[in-house]
């Protein structure tokens, strides 16, 4: 991933330091655990632990690699050179998925981490948002058009509630890759005792994989990219309804405009919602690893390498991408600008026609059959919509209207609180 839509905790996450790491810690770890079984020298588990301060020279490795053609194999030779003889008893009855696969779950879970806090703190800014707004009343909309009140808050609790069902899928996304296989070739242990795999998956923070081939089978990170994809079309969602909201014709919040800030260069006066139609953009790229991940799943017997080179793409891409994302939609948020006039503006632009169903509901009420009811408010509205006339008074000339109701009862049916009654009960249910 570029630099500019990078943040470096996560960049860490992927770099070759971080991943030979790994490496030598699952072969350290195997190595005691076959020491303790007998199976090699308890010697060599002290000549390996000599490296754990070791910074592991990448050049070095992967020219070697250039020779080997062959990763793992790579590496092991490079420590080789610092542990001597008892390098032979590294990696004994062990495949290179043991290692890779171990090592890129470990990964995926550190990555986990970062992107499950990077949602906690996209929470506590929707949370203090919808809290501010709780009664700040705007229109809702349907199909883009007017329908009825709601408020900004519940628009922020609602974002709020998906988000929070994302930390859920996330959490479990996570369960489902923290897994480690040792179990050799074809995954059946002939070389080295399930013990070792165990004893590994238990100091590295994971569990044993139920069952692998050579490689961790690969639905686990299938459901893990599927799972980052919902959270990237999230983002996407919440980016667009901002979007939406800032239109010139709607003007109901706005993405913070810092001094000194341009928002085009042939138009001086432009302010644009760059932030947020930037995380509709990266929201695609998010959901793009999701089908690669899907078509890993279908591999050749007990192993081929066709799931490699997309794995080696789409992993940091998309953890480094979507903690880009995730961060960058939390600062849309806190300083998103607000305008409860411009609401209120746009909430009686059609001379209450909001309230049409209520009108509808009361004539049904005091007995007129829901289909007359229908036509006698929808005549009326499409006067409201052609003429630009009021709603109140449009429906006090109608003759079917004043003998189903008296003046207070047709009033009675603009009340706005009416569409409000029940924002605590959602807030309860959302924030309980």
């Amino acid at each position: 991933m570029i630099d500019r839509y990078s943040r470096p905790d996560m960049v860490n996450i992927w770099s070759d330091q971080t991943k030979f790491r790994i490496w030598y810690e699952i072969e350290a770890f195997a190595c005691e655990a076959q020491a303790k079984i007998g199976v090699i020298p308890k010697a060599t588990v002290k000549s390996i632990w000599s490296l754990k301060d070791h910074i592991f020279d990448s050049e070095k490795i992967n020219l070697i690699e250039k020779t080997t053609k062959h990763d793992v194999i790579a590496f092991l030779t490079y420590l080789a050179n610092f542990i001597g003889d008892d390098s032979r008893f590294i990696h004994q009855g062990m495949t290179s998925s043991d290692i890779l696969d171990t090592c890129f779950n470990i990964q995926l879970v550190r990555a986990s981490d970062i992107l499950i806090k990077d949602i906690d703190e996209l929470l506590e800014a929707l949370k203090a948002k919808a809290f501010e707004h709780k009664e700040t009343v705007c229109v809702g909309r349907s199909h883009g058009i007017h329908a009825e009140p709601i408020t900004f808050g519940l628009k922020m609790a609602q974002a709020y509630a998906e988000m929070d069902r994302n930390k859920t899928r996330l959490i479990d996304a996570k369960k489902e890759i923290a897994v480690g296989a040792i179990s050799g070739a074809v995954g059946t242990y002939a070389n080295i005792e399930p013990d070792v795999e165990t004893y590994v998956c238990k100091a590295l923070g994971l569990e044993s994989e139920t069952i692998s081939t050579q490689i961790i089978p690969r639905d686990r990170h299938a459901m893990f990219f599927a799972t980052l994809g919902v959270i990237g079309s999230s983002i996407d969602r919440i980016a667009t309804e901002i979007r939406h909201l800032q239109r010139t014709e709607v003007l109901e919040v706005e993405e913070f405009f810092a001094k000194g800030q341009k928002g085009s260069s042939a138009m001086p006066h432009k302010r644009n919602p760059v932030l947020t139609e930037n995380l509709s953009g990266l929201s695609r790229l998010v959901r793009m690893s999701v089908i690669p991940a899907m078509e890993n799943v279908s591999l050749w017997h007990e192993r081929d390498i066709s799931h490699s080179s997309v794995e080696r793409n789409i992993a940091p891409d998309t953890t480094i991408t979507l903690d880009f994302a995730l961060n960058r939609l939390t600062g849309v948020i806190k300083n998103l600008v607000i305008y409860p006039e411009n609401m209120n503006k746009n909430l009686n632009k059609f001379n209450g026609l909001i309230h049409s169903q209520r009108v509808l509901l009361a004539l049904t009420q005091k007995g007129v059959r829901r289909e007359d009811a229908y036509e006698i408010v929808q005549s009326n509205a499409m006067k409201v919509w052609n003429e630009g006339v009021d709603f109140y008074n449009q429906l006090k000339k109608d003759p079917r209207v004043v003998k189903a109701l008296n003046d207070n009862e047709l009033r009675a049916n603009f009340d706005m609180s009416y569409h409000l009654k029940h924002v605590d009960t959602i807030f309860g249910k959302v924030f309980s």
